[in-house]
């Protein structure tokens, strides 16, 4: 039985972002689950992998049209009410040295990883603050508190996160807006790959795992994490 309103996942066509819509699926407690990503064929996959819930819709959406978020949201309202959770799993990776860094690669990927998940915080929280209540998870990552040679565009933009989820913490407390940050290790996803392509995902935490933490802290049980850079890593068995 549902008990709480609307939720959105972005990333929701693969990897965390997947594994947390499948998960939140299970538990039946949001009116509706909107699972927002670039590729529809991708996130109706997600759909029929949770089993085709009547509650569960795809919204094929390019968050790197920063200027439509506004409008998708709003529509997100419009259709399944207000929002009590978003979940920001959507990130880019183009791992390169700094000497081969470039000014197109840093904006897209603080376009995708810090700007659009800003303005989705922004926009979500707005009817948040109306119905004063509402979570938001953010996914950054353990690369944007330790040092990652090579990683410059990606770690720079996952220490972004982390300091937006603070922040917002605090300027969103007044609201009764609760904003969580998940910093996974490393993870079996399409873009662990890209940045570790030599790795075997078998041996290192899956998205499953991740998606557990995340659907604990939309729970009850997560109200006095927020604020924190909940750090997940996996610890193989010997």
């Amino acid at each position: 039985m549902t008990s709480k309103g609307a939720c959105i996942v972005t990333g929701a066509s693969q990897g965390i972002g997947r594994a947390t819509a499948i998960a939140l699926a299970a538990k039946r407690e949001y009116s509706s689950i909107v699972l927002v990503s670039r590729n529809l064929e991708k996130l109706e996959e997600t759909k029929a992998l949770a089993g085709n819930p009547d509650n569960m819709f795809a919204l094929p959406f390019d968050l790197e049209e920063l200027e439509g978020i506004p409008a998708m949201v709003s529509s997100v309202v419009r259709d399944y009410g207000d929002i009590d959770l978003l979940v920001n799993v959507s990130g880019y990776a183009d791992p390169k040295p700094l000497f081969e860094t470039d000014a197109h690669s840093l904006e897209k990927t603080f376009r995708v990883n810090v700007f659009a998940l800003t303005l989705m915080c922004r926009e979500v929280a707005k009817n948040m603050r109306g119905h004063r209540c509402g979570k938001i998870i953010n996914i950054a990552s353990t690369a944007g508190s330790t040092p990652r040679p090579g990683w410059i565009s990606y770690s720079s933009s996952k220490a972004a996160v982390i300091s937006i989820s603070q922040t917002l913490t605090a300027e969103l407390a007044e609201y009764g807006v609760k904003v969580y940050c998940v910093s996974p290790g490393r993870c079996a996803t399409d873009l662990r790959r890209k940045l570790a392509p030599e790795e075997d995902p078998a041996t290192i935490m899956q998205p499953e795992q991740v998606a557990e933490i995340i659907d604990n802290l939309s729970g009850d049980t997560g109200n006095a994490l927020d604020g924190q850079d909940i750090v997940v890593r996996y610890q193989p068995r010997l």
